[in-house]
């Protein structure tokens, strides 16, 4: 019994000497762009989510260490909101939404294909480390639904067959370009680092606008003609 207490009271082991001093530096950048210290905690638990592709304990203890923090406080987030990762992640994070209008447009049928098709379970990882597969919650892109988000890059209006042919582009190395900026999608753990507020330098990261599905209310308030929608799938892929 008392060596069970020892291992859950026992902060975990810190990080090697050399990302340790990178982080605090890094660290250091994002604190300093808040007026209250502790307000940079979303960020930077970001930060150490790009080192280990989650949050580990020795993340949270640095997270905590930085902002004058405890452990339990810095938890308190990490486990709220569903970004953070608290396991291990592949290269790409896959989330299919399966709320209401994507689960009724064809999300519930693009999760359980996928699964299927993986191998897989809800939070479980390939076994080669490049896909782990979620069903997410709503991020806001009906319009397009159903939506299936690679490290947070939207795919939409996507089916069974077009999920298929992604994940096995990921994972067989190909190129893989989101729907909205065009941009060519970097690992998970890129992601988290750009998400902690530093540079995005990939071509087209910045390029998107608005599609027709998203500004056909606009349209149709104005008076103008909706166009057609387009083809299942066709809003991002392998390039």
């Amino acid at each position: 019994m008392t060596e069970v207490l020892l291992q859950l009271t026992a902060r975990p082991a810190p990080y090697p000497k050399e990302v340790h001093d990178r982080l605090e530096v890094e660290a250091k950048q994002i604190i300093d762009c808040y007026p209250q210290p502790r307000s940079a905690l979303l960020p930077l638990l970001h930060l150490v989510q790009s080192v280990e592709g989650y949050v580990s304990g020795t993340g949270i203890g640095f997270c905590a260490g930085q902002l004058g923090l405890t452990d339990a406080e810095v938890t308190a987030v990490a486990t709220f909101y569903s970004m953070y990762r608290r396991t291990p992640t592949g290269n790409f994070h896959v989330g299919v939404c399966t709320n209401t209008l994507c689960a009724v447009m064809g999300g519930d049928e693009i999760f359980a294909d996928l699964r299927a098709h993986l191998g897989i379970r809800h939070g479980e990882t390939t076994a080669d480390g490049a896909v782990t597969l979620e069903h997410i919650e709503c991020n806001a892109a009906c319009d397009y639904a159903p939506v299936v988000m690679v490290n947070w890059e939207f795919f939409d209006n996507q089916t069974p067959e077009s999920a298929r042919a992604l994940v096995d582009a990921l994972r067989s190395g190909e190129q893989v370009t989101a729907a909205r900026s065009g941009a060519p999608l970097c690992t998970f753990r890129e992601t988290a680092r750009i998400l902690a507020g530093f540079p995005d330098d990939r071509p087209g990261a910045n390029d998107g606008a608005p599609g027709d599905a998203t500004l056909a209310g606009l349209r149709a308030a104005r008076g103008d003609t909706t166009p057609e929608q387009p083809e299942p799938g066709d809003s991002g892929g392998a390039r």
